[in-house]
Formats: C-alpha cells, structure tokens, sequence
C-alpha cells in the first residue's frame, strides 16, 4: 500500500509530512526507559529487517487477480510496542523510499501515517492489547492479530481513498476507488493478521518474556538469554528476503489493483516543481531500484533481488537498532540524573 506521488497534491503530502513526523517525536518522548531496555534494542534492529523481507513478499489472493505484502505495524507493536514499532516501521518506508524506489518521496508521510502511525499508536492500544488484556496465550494472540492487522488495513485503506480525494485525483472516483480499495484490503488483512500471529505466537513460545514486557512495559530480566530466539529471526530474515522474495506474486498490489479498475491504469501521471524535485532526489538516491540493479532493464537478474533483500535488511537493522540504541542511552542517562 506504498503510495506514489502522483496520488497526492504538495500540500496533502507536506501536511502528512508534519503529522508523521510530529507523530514519531511523540513516540520517541513517550518510549519509556524499561520498555527499550537493552535486550530489546537488538529486536528493534532485527524484527525492522524482518519486516522489511517480509515487505518484498507479495503474496496471491485468490480469484482476484491481486496480491498483497504484510505491512508489520502490528507485528512490530507486539514485540516491541506501538512506540517503538513507529520508530522502526518508519525506518523501513524511509529506506524502501529513498535506496529503493518504492512508494514516492513526496508521499513519504502519508505511508508512515497510513502503515505506522494508525496500526502502532491506535490500533494496538485500542485493540491489541485489549484482546490481549486479560493473559497473552495463543487464543488470545491469534484473535488479536488477525483483529487488529484488519482494522488497521481497512483504515489505512480508507486514509488512501481520502488522501486522494483531498488532492483532487479525479481518475480515482470517491465511490469507485472505495469500493474496491475496502474489500481487497480486507482480504490481505486476513492473510497479514495469520501470519502476524504466527510469528508472535513463535515468539510467545520460544521467549514469553519478550512479549510480556511489551504488554506490562517491564524490563527483560538480565537472565532471560535472547541470542537463540534472534539468531533464528536473522536466519528467517536473511531466508525471506534473500530466497523467499524470488518467489513473490507478480499480480499487482492491494492499491495498484484497485487503481487500475477504477481509472484503466495504475500510473497516474503529474506534473510541477515538487513533483519533479522529488522524482530528482529518488533517482539520485535510489540505487537498487524496484529492488534490483541500476539499469537492469526489463529482465532484471534473480540475483539483483536476493541483494536487495539483504543489502535493505541490513540497512535497516542499523537505521532502526541504532535509533533504538540512542533512544535508550539517551533514557539511561536521563533516569541516573533524575
């Protein structure tokens, strides 16, 4: 659901801008100091370069024509929190946007609102932990994923409708593109929310500790060993982007698909200066473009994909896990002068 710039007007896309950023300094003040505590660090770091293979997945939804990628808001606010994982699913569309291409610069805001800000700061309070409230066992995690990772698709869903409307996209009909965009969003949510719940309930089963500080934001014990658990989410990070990612679905996404049935294509144009600056600064920063070599042509190589899936996971595994790890020196130091 990467937006490209062509579905919103400069201002549309500046005011999102400044929502989303103002949205990420909120969640960097409201992280507290035992919630991004020291073993938690580190899984900020790997489950944002899981998150980042699992994007390059698209997945076929039958009879339909389409397919879908996980958005891992959800995923992400349940291993670390709806703080935290804002932190770090940013981290993935601002490296997919600028080394990769994928979704516009301009739009850069309204993805992080639409596939951060509204799954990790209200739909996991809201939802998530509610279900989740009254224990974290496997019934409760599955119910909740599957929940929420819908809720959040079909707002986030309804947040690119009227983004496009509000910048006048008139190829995109209100009517039209909402009754396409709702339904098939629906869809990708229940695959998105099975394995969302596959992965927390493997975490809940292997290290509960994990998920249980997120819920109670308490620290992970100091005696609580995490090395296996992240050795394993590394070798599934480096397998699905580097391996899975070959076998994605060339149907077109979720947003694509809805496009092209309600305006006959799925590249709209536009024209003027912020548009073009943004295309100009993509271009130059892109260096893997639609997650293959530069100049590739029409029939890029496999291998192109399998490095961009690792080159990208490693990228973000230091964007987000070095945020993650200046956030919490920056608490540390706060909390021993308090």
């Amino acid at each position: 659901m990467h937006m490209a710039d062509a579905l919103i007007s400069p201002a549309v896309g500046s005011a999102l801008y400044a929502v989303s950023a103002a949205a990420v300094a909120y969640s960097t003040a409201k992280i507290k100091k035992d919630a991004l505590c020291e073993k938690k660090v580190p899984i900020m770091g790997v489950a944002g370069a899981f998150v980042f293979a699992g994007q390059m997945i698209n997945f076929t939804i039958p009879a339909t024509g389409s397919s879908g990628h996980i958005g891992g808001g959800i995923l992400l606010a349940g291993l670390i929190g709806g703080p935290a994982a804002l932190l770090v699913i940013s981290a993935v569309l601002i490296i997919q946007c600028l080394f990769f291409a994928d979704g516009g610069l301009l739009a850069l805001g309204c993805n992080i609102f639409n596939m951060g800000v509204i799954p990790c700061l209200f739909i996991y309070p809201l939802l998530f932990k509610r279900i989740t409230g009254k224990g974290l066992n496997y019934k409760s995690i599955t119910a909740a994923s599957i929940i929420s990772v819908v809720a959040g698709l079909q707002i986030g869903a309804f947040g690119v409708v009227l983004e496009t409307l509000a910048s006048g996209v008139t190829e995109l009909p209100f009517e039209a593109f909402i009754a396409l965009m709702q339904p098939i969003h629906f869809a990708i949510g229940i695959a998105e929310g099975i394995v969302t719940a596959a992965a927390l309930c493997f975490v809940q089963n292997a290290r509960p500790e994990i998920l249980e500080s997120t819920s109670n934001s308490t620290r992970i014990g100091s005696s609580v060993p995490i090395k296996k658990i992240l050795g394993v989410m590394v070798i599934v990070t480096v397998f699905t982007g580097g391996v899975l990612a070959l076998f994605a679905s060339s149907n077109p996404d979720g947003l694509e698909w809805s496009m092209e049935r309600a305006a006959g294509t799925a590249e709209l144009e536009a024209e003027g200066t912020a548009f073009n600056t943004a295309a100009a600064i993509q271009e130059t920063t892109a260096f893997m473009p639609d997650y293959s070599f530069a100049n590739a042509g029409e029939d890029p190589p496999l291998i192109g994909t399998t490095v961009a899936g690792i080159v990208g996971g490693v990228l973000t595994l230091v964007l987000a896990g070095g945020t993650g790890f200046i956030i919490s020196r920056i608490k540390s130091g706060k909390g021993r002068t308090a």
